[in-house]
């Protein structure tokens, strides 16, 4: 069975960094890409980071790119959310899910998903 569970999500001023986690089970990295998603209250859900199957390759959406980054650890069968610089309007719950992504580039969020994570809460105050 698929499973994705995300944590680190929380409270941070603006400007201020946190750190999510995608643990994942059921499946390998070489088998889908791991996508970051968010969305916010009253607002449509948007991707905003992947990570691909092979070559580790990464993407950042416009509105968060130079400030978060996405990353794994083949070892612990984690995928990472490195977000700095946090501003206000990232306010989100914040999903991963298993997508169908060999490569990650421009518009990757019309990949499948095969499976979501429950999301985590992320506040920027300002």
């Amino acid at each position: 069975e698929v499973q994705l569970v995300e944590s680190g999500g929380g409270l941070v001023q603006a400007g201020g960094s946190l750190r999510l986690s995608c643990a994942v089970s059921g499946f390998g990295f070489d088998d889908y890409g791991i996508g970051w998603f968010r969305q916010a209250p009253g607002k449509e859900r948007e991707g905003v980071s992947c990570i691909g199957m092979t070559d580790v390759n990464t993407y950042q959406n416009d509105p968060v790119r130079g400030r978060f980054a996405v990353s794994r650890d083949s070892s612990k069968n984690t995928v990472y959310l490195d977000m700095n610089n946090l501003k206000p309007e990232d306010t989100a719950v914040y999903y991963c899910a298993a997508v169908t992504a060999i490569y990650c580039g421009y518009q990757w969020e019309q990949y499948e998903a095969v499976s979501w994570g429950q999301g985590t809460q992320v506040t920027v105050s300002s």
